[in-house]
């Protein structure tokens, strides 16, 4: 039987406990990764206990007030508080979410925070995101005409308007990427949910006049054809789209154009 093993570097270590103040009677846990690239330490896990009575209810809120009252070296990123940035995704009770819209109350027990999974780690929870943003580039995320410009604006109608619906909401936090198993192994080629659904959001765009083009810069084997419709992207979102829709759409128009 095959035996397979971690580095020894990478391997998960128990870290330090940061006790809640005396008094403090409403605690919760929170466990959360811990990595300094600048020591030679192993990753750890860090323990603290957070009083929840003066705790804002949200997982982002719990991290702030660490990093504020326990811990100023806790790294993270965030930065709207609202949903809309997608800065503060991160791995949360074994899903990949935003900290700032998932509720504390949520969770049963003890909260377990993680970096999104299978992304190199800069530090603590915050992900090198370089990649991903590169593939992001690569779809040319941008309106792309031959005629003319208008002297107004490119009109669409309602009906067209509307077929960007569930598309144009995406905040680039790549949660769905990150949870997709096809692109944990094949990250380097293939796109990802997250790259394909905003390629397919100018696919559809009626204003947008290069669809065949980008079409045939997405014909390859690993580019598009990578997404085995798991579906992880669509259970984790955390805008509650559908990335796996929108790849099954962009795979229907290169049928119907072949």
């Amino acid at each position: 039987m095959a035996e397979f093993s971690l580095p020894a570097n990478s391997k998960i270590k128990t870290g330090k406990i940061h006790k809640a103040p005396e008094g403090a009677t409403d605690i919760k846990s929170f466990y959360v990764y811990r990595y300094n690239p600048d020591s030679e330490e192993n990753p750890c896990v860090d323990v603290f206990e957070v009083d929840m009575g003066s705790c804002g209810p949200m997982v982002l809120d719990a991290l702030i007030k660490i990093k504020n009252e326990m811990d100023s070296s806790l790294t993270f990123r965030r930065s709207c508080r609202e949903g809309v940035c997608g800065s503060c995704a991160m791995n949360v009770d074994g899903t990949n979410t935003l900290s700032c819209i998932k509720a504390i109350d949520e969770i049963d027990g003890d909260v377990k925070i993680y970096p999104l999974p299978h992304m190199e780690v800069i530090k603590d929870l915050v992900p090198d995101l370089k990649h991903a943003y590169a593939q992001y580039a690569s779809i040319e995320p941008w309106l792309k005409t031959n005629t003319p410009a208008p002297d107004k604006e490119r009109l669409q109608s309602p009906e067209e308007r509307a077929k960007l619906d569930g598309l144009w909401e995406c905040v680039l936090c790549f949660c769905c990427s990150t949870s997709c198993p096809s692109y944990w192994w094949n990250g380097d080629e293939y796109l990802g949910p997250a790259a394909l659904l905003q390629a397919y959001r100018w696919i559809a765009d009626s204003r947008d006049e290069q669809t065949e083009e980008r079409l045939e810069k997405l014909e390859d084997p690993f580019k598009l054809y990578r997404c085995h419709t798991i579906m992880n992207c669509t259970k984790t979102c955390p805008k509650h789209l559908n990335p796996a829709k929108a790849i099954g759409d962009v795979k229907k128009l290169m049928v119907e154009g072949s």
